[in-house]
Formats: structure tokens, C-alpha cells, sequence
């Protein structure tokens, strides 16, 4: 007789909820990039100025992750992703009222929708459903959240550039941050399975031992070190990507339809990587990914410029676009068990928000200096190459004290 799916009734409500939350969060995030224009006449906001201000966005994101991580194993999902959902409302709607030049632009879109991030897109979310499903489904119940919540992917962008073009970018801030406080309500929902609901023995293992054990992981180093490259990746796209095709000399309609495409067909790149994981070596399905960006990332830059090539690397680097996460946070959950999955899946997404920086900022950096992106993309080139080396000596079995018990 097969497994029962859902091992209770807080699983469905939870699994439902944060697909909600990670919809909204994500949503709102990725278009970030289609504003650029708007503030930069209205705003006098530099490429540089705004890409710093996307990688602190990026850094707060990371660093608040394994804070909220804790804060998630310790009192519950809820009350971790309610407490970032009130830092992420709060920046959107001052970037929308104002003041919001200077560094009051670093203050908002920076700092607090980066704190707001940490705590309501992907990570939290996903590790808490993550406490609900055991190891057989475990990745492919983390799919399902990152799929669905990446439908906001395929939604906000059509929705931004509509709204940009009829309301202008003030009313659709603040459209964004009614969004934002549907979440807030949502997130009441993201519910940490109680003593009775756990699919899973609950060590007595205490937070310093759980750190110590992680570091001295070489498997989760080398994942770690790894997952570097992917936050550099998505955010040198989602940032950089709608005025690099302006520059070619594309519509800004295709920025957008691009952005769509990712969100499209990431859905099915993510299902397809959960249910893979779920199957088949975790490392090995890494390592192809991170390949596989870098063909699509070539194939984009050395083609000419055209609408048809637009919508290619759309269509492939959406599919290769989460398809990391459900094998990440499943490799971290197999090592180390589920009790300080937040914290420890939170330590391995900042160094991914670390690389967002770096995605972000350089490639504004070296427009202002260079006057084009090539650089950036060459070097995410580079990192493709080195990802997929990186995760191949990855040791995919549980750390020895999970063994003993």
C-alpha cells in the first residue's frame, strides 16, 4: 500500500498556505528590475546606485534568513513570516509615500524588503513544510511551493508592465503593498507541526551543536559554496536583464515577456527537480543545472539580438531558474534531519543571497563603467562551470549521529 501524502490536516492547510505566501513574496520581488527606468527619471536612481541597493536587498535577504530560520524552529513558521511580512509591506509602501531618494532608497528597497524577504520567500516557507513531509516526499512537497509560488514569477511581470503604463510606478507600489498585506493574513497559516503531527523522531540536539555538526560537514561546505553561484545567477538576470535587451535594442515588452517566461516555465523546472530528487541523486541533478545555465546564458549573449532569442533564454533559464532549491533544501534536510531545517537550509540561502550581491551590484558596476553587461555575463559563465564541478563530491547520507539513532 502506498504512503499517504499528507500526514495531517495542519500539512494540507500549511502546504496551501505557503504556496500563497511564496506567490505574493516572490511576485512582488521579481519585477523590481521593470521599475528601473521609472526611477531612474523620477528618482535620478544611477544603474549603480540601484543595483547596490538590489544587492544590499539581496544581503538583508541572506542574512536575516537563518534569523528567521530560528526563529521559525523555534515559535513557528507563522510567527517568523508574519513578523518579515510587516518589514517587507513597510518598504514597498515608503518607496511608494516617500521619502524615497538617496539613501532613503537604500533604506527601503535595501534594507527593509531585503529583512522582508529573508523571513516570507522560499526558505522559511519551504522549510516549514518541509517538517511536515518525510523523506520520500519531502522534495517533492518543496517543489510544490517553489512551483506554484513561482506562478507569481509568471504573473507580476505582465501585471507591472500593464500597470506601470496605465497607473504609473507609484499606484502599482502601492497596489504591491495591499499584495503584500494579503500574505501577512496567509502566513497566520504557515504552521509548524506539533510533537504529534512530526513525521520524524525530534533529536534533543541543541542550536550551537547543530552549528557545529553543519560546519564540520564537508558536503555541506561544498553545498554552501555552491549555492554561491545560483544567487548570482537569478539576480544578474532578474536585475540586469530588462535593460540589457533595451540596450540590444529590444521593446521593453520583451524584458517583461522574458520575466514571464522564467516564472512560466520555472513551474515546471521546479516539479520536475522535486519529484527528480525524490528519485535519483540530488548532487547530480545540481551539478546538471548549474551546466545547463551555461549554455543558455551562451546562447543568449552570442546570438543576435532578437525577439525569438529573447524568449529562448527566457523559456531555459526559467526552467534551470528554482530548479536548485527542492535539491538544496532536500540534501540539507538528508544530512541533518528536519529540526533545524530553517536554520541550517537559512545559513546555506545566505551564502546564495551573498552571490546575489555580487550578481546585482557588478553588473550595474560594470555597465557604468564599461558601458555593457559582457563582463557580468562572462563571468557568470565562469561560475556555471564551477558550480557543476563543486556539488559532484557532495556525500548524500545522513551525518553519523542521525545513523546511530
Amino acid at each position: 500500500m502506498s504512503e499517504k501524502f499528507f500526514h495531517s490536516k495542519t500539512a494540507i492547510i500549511t502546504l496551501s498556505a505557503a504556496c500563497f505566501v511564496v506567490l505574493i513574496s516572490l511576485g512582488v520581488r521579481q519585477v523590481f528590475g521593470l521599475f528601473f527606468i521609472d526611477f531612474n527619471e523620477s528618482l535620478k536612481i544611477s544603474n549603480t546606485a540601484f543595483g547596490f541597493a538590489i544587492g544590499i536587498q539581496m544581503l538583508m535577504w541572506g542574512l536575516t534568513g537563518p534569523i528567521f530560520g530560528a526563529l521559525a524552529d523555534r515559535y513557528g513558521g507563522h510567527v517568523a513570516i508574519i513578523s518579515a511580512f510587516i518589514f517587507y509591506t513597510l518598504g514597498v509602501y515608503y518607496l511608494y509615500s516617500g521619502p524615497n531618494t538617496g539613501i532613503f532608497f537604500q533604506i527601503h528597497m535595501g534594507l527593509l524588503i531585503g529583512i522582508g524577504l529573508g523571513g516570507t520567500a522560499i526558505s522559511i516557507p519551504m522549510s516549514v513544510v518541509g517538517k511536515h513531509f518525510p523523506l520520500s516526499t519531502r522534495t517533492i512537497a518543496m517543489s510544490i511551493v517553489t512551483a506554484i509560488g513561482s506562478f507569481g514569477y509568471f504573473l507580476s511581470p505582465i501585471f507591472t508592465n500593464y500597470s506601470l503604463k496605465v497607473y504609473g510606478w507609484n499606484y502599482t507600489l502601492f497596489i504591491f503593498s495591499l499584495f503584500l498585506l494579503t500574505g501577512l493574513v496567509a502566513a497566520y497559516f504557515v504552521r509548524s507541526p506539533s510533537k504529534n503531527e512530526s513525521v520524524e523522531q525530534i533529536s534533543d540536539q541543541s542550536f550551537k551543536e547543530a552549528l557545529t555538526e553543519a560546519f564540520k560537514t564537508k558536503s555541506y561546505i561544498l553545498l554552501v559554496s555552491g549555492f554561491f553561484v545560483c544567487g548570482f545567477h537569478i539576480t544578474l538576470v532578474g536585475t540586469h536583464v530588462p535593460k540589457y535587451v533595451i540596450d540590444r535594442g529590444l521593446e521593453d515588452w520583451t524584458a517583461a515577456a522574458i520575466l514571464s517566461l522564467i516564472g512560466l516555465f520555472n513551474i515546471f523546472g521546479s516539479l520536475l527537480s522535486g519529484y527528480l530528487s525524490a528519485k535519483m541523486s540530488k548532487k547530480i541533478i545540481l551539478s546538471g543545472i548549474y551546466f545547463l545555465r551555461g549554455i543558455s546564458i551562451i546562447f543568449f549573449i552570442f546570438t543576435p539580438a532578437s525577439n525569438i532569442s529573447a524568449f529562448l533564454f527566457g523559456a531555459s533559464f526559467g526552467f534551470l531558474w528554482l530548479s536548485t532549491v527542492p535539491a538544496t533544501s532536500g540534501i540539507v534536510a538528508h544530512l541533518f534531519g528536519t529540526k533545524y531545517l530553517g536554520m541550517l537550509y537559512g545559513i546555506v540561502f545566505l551564502s546564495h543571497q551573498i552571490g546575489s550581491f555580487f550578481g546585482a551590484y557588478l553588473g550595474g558596476l560594470f555597465h557604468d563603467l564599461y558601458g555593457s553587461y559582457d563582463y557580468a555575463w562572462y563571468l557568470a559563465i565562469a561560475l556555471s562551470v564551477f558550480a557543476a564541478i563543486i556539488h559532484l563530491p557532495i556525500k548524500e547520507e545522513p551525518v553519523l549521529r542521525l545513523k546511530i539513532e
